[in-house]
């Protein structure tokens, strides 16, 4: 088989562990987190791979003739996991500067205006 057979078969190798494996453990300890900001990041994520697969038994004709489907799969899951995981982070560091900096009392009128707007529409 060979390194080059390996390579071939990178998306085969890896793929379930980075695209179900992984997600499916990180989701369950979400879910039994007591914060609800990693169960909506998993969840993200279980839709918009529900949107890949959907759209790979759709368009299976046609992506049977690119041969680099498997790994553009691969690498936009990847990229997608860390693109969720970053923008939590980057969302909770925001909202903890924001209340250290302005009080608790500032950022309570903030969602009470945010809230407001939200109803309007």
């Amino acid at each position: 088989m060979g390194v080059l057979g390996i390579v071939r078969h990178l998306d085969s190798i890896i793929g379930p562990g980075v695209m179900l494996l992984f997600p499916l453990y990180a989701s369950m300890r979400a879910i039994e987190s007591p914060s609800t900001l990693d169960d909506q990041q998993w969840l993200t994520y279980w839709v918009l791979y529900s949107f890949i697969t959907l759209f790979e038994l759709s368009f299976w004709k046609i992506l049977v003739w690119i041969p680099i489907w498997p790994y553009l799969k691969l690498v936009f899951c990847m990229w997608l996991k860390k693109v969720l995981q970053m923008m939590s982070l980057d969302a909770r560091k925001s909202v903890e500067q924001y209340i250290h900096r302005y009080g608790p009392d500032a950022f309570d009128r903030v969602i009470k205006a945010a809230e407001k707007e939200a109803r309007k529409r």
